[in-house]
């Protein structure tokens, strides 16, 4: 693997260093978007039943903004449960706004990368073409060693920017899907919890 990199000169490290950075946020968005997390089973249901014995207290708003992301909107709601529809309505959509943008948290980073590696690998197979010029020489002559350097250099990068780019665009596809349906499962959720505060549903 070394040798690879060796072959493939400096500005493979720049790919390598994108490389590192993708994992680790992949890794960590797959931790952090897993459903029981954004959207805990039967946690509107709960709701509804404190809501209806009257239980509602401030620690308990605390807790369930704590809880996780439908959490947090859920207790926009019971803070102005009081208030009209329409005010209620605000203050969640306030709180939606809030979550969807913590939701979203590093997927601009992803993406950069997404759309940055096959650049830094068409600047690597630069970098080897002026490789392979320098190597010839004003008599017409060429340096073996240099030219095969410099073609190593130009595929290698090439290569590693879109074995980088690809899984990299997946995922932050993946994620901003994953992210659309979760907004969309907290809204009506939200929307539910109303309709039943003010009385359009039991």
């Amino acid at each position: 693997m070394l040798a690879i990199f060796q072959a493939a000169g400096w500005p493979i490290w720049f790919l390598l260093a994108a490389s590192i950075v993708a994992v680790a946020l992949i890794v960590e968005r797959l931790i952090a978007l897993r459903r029981e997390k954004i959207l805990p089973r039967n946690l509107l249901d709960e709701v509804i039943r404190v809501h209806r014995s009257g239980k509602v207290t401030p620690d308990v708003v605390d807790k369930l903004e704590q809880n996780s992301p439908l959490g947090t909107v859920l207790a926009a709601a019971l803070r102005n449960v009081d208030a009209p529809r329409d005010v209620m309505k605000e203050s969640i959509e306030e709180a939606g706004r809030g979550v969807a943008h913590g939701l979203e948290r590093f997927l601009t980073t992803l993406g950069t990368i997404a759309s940055l590696a096959p650049l830094m690998g068409l600047f690597g197979t630069v970098v080897g073409m002026i490789e392979i010029f320098g190597a010839s020489t004003p008599t017409g002559g060429n340096n073996p060693s240099q030219l095969a350097h410099g073609i190593s250099v130009a595929l290698y990068n090439t290569g590693f920017g879109l074995a980088i780019a690809m899984p990299a665009l997946v995922f932050y596809r993946h994620f901003r899907n994953l992210i659309d349906t979760y907004i969309v499962d907290m809204e009506l959720q939200a929307v539910k919890f109303v309709d039943v505060v003010h009385g359009a549903r039991k």
